[in-house]
């Protein structure tokens, strides 16, 4: 499988809470919805639809998940909504236990097994494990390597601090624009792939 990261970022790196009020305060963090005001259903929602359509599970961070968990199996009958309630999902998490587990199709992964499990993942057969939100998961994936690609949605906002998908390791990750597409909200629509060079 190939991991696909998609997330909504601001100029400044900053991933935290683009959904809406209350979804992430963590450190005080007061703009949550941030992306509203440059969502448009063309160039942003298609380029989550397809990376929908080419997913054959997604992987979450146990914060992303709740707050998916909570929104999207009250949208049945909507295609998008739908195909995300289809689809098997994993959650990592130390603290979830089975019995919270019900958003349809979902299997918890050990935070201790986490990187050996998505390797496995990985190294299977299937098509897109795709990865929505989840920064701390996110800068694990991209500090070990398991990232195949990386979809950002580049928003014309600068928030000033907040929760980042990039690693502070010390590593150097060279990476390839692959496709861009600017939408009219200005939003830059960015897939990197790992460079062969780097």
């Amino acid at each position: 499988m190939r991991i696909v990261i998609t997330d909504f970022i601001s100029l400044d790196g900053v991933v935290q809470a683009p959904g809406g009020q209350g979804e992430d305060n963590d450190g005080a963090f007061a703009h949550g919805g941030w992306s509203q005001p440059f969502f448009d259903p063309e160039v942003v929602g298609g380029s989550f639809t397809e990376a929908l359509e080419k997913a054959e599970a997604l992987l979450f961070g146990r914060r992303t998940w709740q707050n998916m968990a909570a929104a999207w199996p009250e949208r049945a009958g909507d295609p998008f909504a739908d195909r995300m309630n289809a689809l098997p999902k994993y959650v990592v998490s130390d603290t979830l236990g089975d019995d919270e587990l019900t958003w349809s199709n979902t299997t918890r992964i050990d935070g201790a097994k986490a990187i050996a499990r998505v390797r496995e993942l990985r190294d299977g057969a299937g098509g897109d494990l795709v990865v929505m939100g989840s920064p701390t998961l996110v800068r694990t994936l991209l500090s070990e390597g398991l990232v195949d690609e990386l979809r950002l949605m580049i928003m014309p906002v600068l928030l000033g601090g907040g929760k980042s998908i990039f690693p502070e390791d010390g590593g150097l990750h060279t990476l390839e624009l692959t496709a861009t597409t600017i939408s009219p909200r200005g939003v830059h629509v960015c897939t990197y792939r790992p460079s062969r060079q780097g």
